[in-house]
């Protein structure tokens, strides 16, 4: 069973130093979008410059620096899912060196009146995924472990917000009726796809991670409506959730 391989005892038998050798560190925090909107946005309002690139079959990944409010900060638009998104962070890691991250992104609330024009702060991860089983140890729930920062950088900037538990699935097309009413019953308000995993890369290098969601649709009771996704209305809200992490980051 996955939830019963985890090896801890013995190496890896490649590391993404094997296809970057090792790179000096450039700075300290690194932001992480999904949205390839704002990734347009950035590069036509930021003095930025690429530093690096993560390698990929599908296309390879720019990974850019630029400064804010006085500070170097990394950024890149990672992939979608729990093991695209946490092995984009382990190549960062090597690339970058950095040692702190702030992602942000939309999810699909279970709870739409606790989340309405709040954003939503993770505070543990439901492990729906299998990615997060190669680097710790089995259980139900991963704590997002630096989420206590983000709900106090929220608070001073006077934003309304809401903590609770998020749901990381790797199969969206299988968030069923009752799936989704389980998570509701166990405390989820948020179902996304990526945070178990990256949270696990994270813990395992002892690196800080810091994760805040706007919800773009809703798992109702018993049917799904779309609030945002794909629309105009989403990317103007990604952009905007892109400029608080990037204050997030410095």
């Amino acid at each position: 069973m996955i939830h019963e391989t985890l090896d801890l005892e013995t190496e890896p038998l490649f590391t993404p130093e094997a296809f970057y050798g090792k790179h000096e560190k450039i700075c300290d925090v690194c932001v992480v979008t999904f949205s390839y909107k704002v990734m347009e946005w950035a590069l036509q309002h930021l003095e930025c410059e690429q530093v690096a690139e993560i390698g990929c079959c599908n296309g390879d990944r720019p990974i850019y620096l630029t400064e804010w409010k006085g500070k170097k900060i990394a950024f890149y638009m990672t992939m979608v899912s729990a093991p695209g998104a946490a092995s984009c962070l382990e190549e960062v890691l090597c690339l970058t060196g950095c040692r702190e991250y702030v992602v942000f992104g939309s999810c699909g609330t279970l709870n739409r009146q606790l989340t309405e024009g709040r954003l939503i702060v993770p505070a543990w991860a439901y492990r729906d995924e299998g990615f997060s089983y190669h680097y710790i140890a089995a259980s139900e729930y991963i704590e997002m472990k630096d989420w206590k920062k983000v709900a106090d950088f929220l608070e001073k900037k006077g934003l309304p917000y809401v903590t609770g538990r998020t749901w990381t699935t790797d199969a969206l097309y299988r968030e069923t009726s009752g799936k989704a009413g389980k998570m509701r019953k166990d405390g989820c308000i948020a179902v996304e796809m990526e945070l178990a995993g990256m949270q696990a890369v994270c813990t395992y290098h002892g690196l800080i991670l810091k994760a805040f969601l706007f919800a773009s649709d809703c798992l109702g009771t018993e049917e799904w409506h779309n609030e945002l996704l794909g629309s105009e209305r989403e990317w103007d809200t990604q952009v905007k959730c892109f400029l608080l992490a990037l204050d997030l980051a410095s």
